[in-house]
């Protein structure tokens, strides 16, 4: 059986992806990969802190590979640390790699042609999936999950810190993905039926934060158009108890 790893995110997709990689027979996942931003101690976008992250990954009894990242890395950067992460676990035997991406083809097909590259097949379990159906079947399943950070171009300072259940999904405006596929919002999985045990935690305050894209090195000049980025969120600190 091939060798898989699984993209960790700590949030839902990435939830729904193990669950499904765990239940056919063509590759078996044998590891986690998450990025974290190393300035603050968390996990990229999410916003939750490595303690839980740990906590998380122990529950569902698979080990877990971390690759470091600031919050001013460029997509040079990021590339370089992603193409470090790979190389490792190619020399470990691991010969697929997972992802929760659902209908993004660009972003698809920058994984596929980067890990093409160095001989690794992405796999993607959740493609094209409906949306509204799958985070459906991911309540349904008994999976449990907290929104820790939202983008604010979307959704307002409310929907951050709810629980994930059929309630927020109806409360979602029309021009919000029910699985916030475009980065509408981001979730932490703390149960369901791939974690041995309840993730145990306390919810803290809420922090709204602004970012902008990282400079390229070359022209010290913001590598997209500045104006295009979603720059506000608001985070739901999560506290490991």
């Amino acid at each position: 059986m091939n060798r898989a790893y699984l993209n960790w995110s700590s949030g839902k997709d990435s939830a729904m992806s193990l669950y499904y990689a765990q239940n056919q027979e063509d590759y078996k996942v044998e590891k986690l990969l998450t990025t974290i931003n190393k300035d603050v101690d968390r996990v990229t976008m999410h916003g939750v802190r490595n303690e839980l992250l740990l906590k998380q990954t122990e529950s569902l009894g698979l080990p877990l590979q971390i690759s470091e990242l600031s919050a001013e890395t460029s997509m040079e950067d990021y590339n370089q640390k992603m193409k470090e992460a790979t190389d490792n676990l190619i020399s470990e035997g691991f010969t697929h790699s997972i992802f929760g991406d659902i209908f993004l083809e660009d972003l698809k097909k920058y994984r596929e042609d980067q890990l093409k590259s160095v001989g690794i097949k992405a796999i993607f379990p959740l493609w094209k999936k409906d949306t509204r159906e799958l985070i459906k079947e991911f309540i349904d399943l008994g999976f449990k999950a907290i929104v820790v950070c939202t983008n604010s171009k979307y959704l307002d300072d409310s929907f951050c810190g709810r629980v994930l259940d059929h309630q927020f999904v109806n409360d979602l405006p029309e021009n919000v993905d029910p699985c916030g596929e475009n980065g509408e919002f981001h979730t932490f999985v703390f149960d369901g039926p791939i974690f041995n045990t309840q993730v145990a935690f306390e919810v803290g305050e809420k922090i709204n934060r602004s970012y902008k894209p990282a400079k390229d090195k070359e022209d010290n000049c913001f590598q997209d158009d500045e104006d295009a980025w979603d720059t506000e969120f608001c985070f739901c600190d999560l506290i490991p108890v």
